[in-house]
């Protein structure tokens, strides 16, 4: 114990703190030529290592068609269906925004959805309501409405808080409707699609996202032209 202790001190900085692993080592030296290879830079333990181009690699979104929307709400649990619906319909992010969604936030007479918890501060919006959602939403209502939650999505064994995790769900109405697996997040990407191929400004698209510019719709517009009419 004596010898451990010993070995201790005599490893300690200057002002009692344990050196830095770096200060022990050699420092590398770098080659005179800037254009040397990186390999020769030997004393660099990552002199051989390449950069992940994230850009380059980034999974690409799936744009859902009409035909795999209409077998997958054919076959999905009421929540699921009509969470599926409301992010087709508005544009919402999956988690930060539509799962947290309570009722008093739908005006079902002006038709518009108060979004009022989102990741950015652009994302703070009035969601105008379509028909379509509408309709579905108010079925929803009638199964699980505030009466039994003010959680539009809430979570069954406690219904004062909003549901939490839906992949389970979500891959269940997949494998049923037998389409190939992808995150429900896609379905804003289909939306943002879907406008766009509409002929509406990328501005307007934009701002219904809850984005401050778009810029970022490079990153949902794929396949367009293919999308059925």
């Amino acid at each position: 114990m004596r010898r451990l202790r010993d070995s201790y001190k005599q490893n300690r900085g200057i002002h009692g703190h344990l050196l830095a692993v770096h200060h022990l080592l050699p420092a590398p030296q770098r080659p005179n030529d800037p254009l040397e290879p990186r390999r020769a830079w030997a004393g660099c333990p990552f002199a051989e290592v390449d950069f992940l181009e994230e850009r380059s690699v980034r999974r690409k979104p799936h744009i859902v068609t009409f035909d795999e929307e209409k077998r997958i709400l054919d076959v999905a649990d009421p929540h699921i269906r009509a969470l599926a619906v409301l992010i087709l319909e508005t544009g919402l992010r999956s988690n930060c925004e539509a799962l947290v969604l309570k009722w008093d936030d739908i005006d079902f007479v002006s038709d518009f959805i108060r979004v009022l918890e989102s990741k950015t501060a652009a994302g703070i919006r009035n969601v105008p309501l379509s028909a379509r959602c509408k309709a579905e939403l108010l079925r929803w209502r009638n199964l699980v409405g505030p009466r039994f939650s003010p959680h539009v999505f809430p979570n069954m064994r406690n219904p004062e808080r909003p549901l939490k995790q839906i992949r389970g769900s979500w891959a269940k109405a997949l494998k049923l409707a037998k389409v190939n697996h992808f995150w429900i997040y896609n379905l804003r990407h289909t939306f943002a699609s879907r406008l766009s191929a509409a002929g509406l400004p990328d501005l307007f698209v934009a701002q219904m996202m809850g984005h401050s510019t778009p810029s970022i719709l490079q990153t949902y517009a794929k396949l367009i032209d293919e999308l059925p009419s």
